[in-house]
């Protein structure tokens, strides 16, 4: 369950996080090499996700080391 304090980031907000385009963002999402889901058609990324998406980088996981966080389109 979503914690009421966490606020979903926008494809705009995570580009200017991690410093990408949003080009690179989208392409991620619909790989699914990013934690996201969708709502009315939107992509939408909680903040405690791409943390540990970005935790799990920096140590050179991959998909088979370590589970990502759940994905579910709204």
């Amino acid at each position: 369950m979503i914690d009421k304090r966490q606020h979903a980031l926008t494809v705009h907000d995570v580009a200017l996080l991690l410093n990408v385009t949003e080009k690179t963002i989208y392409r991620l999402a619909q790989r699914r090499d990013l934690p996201g889901f969708k709502v009315a058609g939107a992509w939408r990324f909680l903040e405690s996700d791409i943390e540990t998406w970005v935790e799990h980088q920096k140590q050179g996981r991959t998909d088979t080391d370590a589970p990502t966080p759940s994905r579910t389109e709204i």
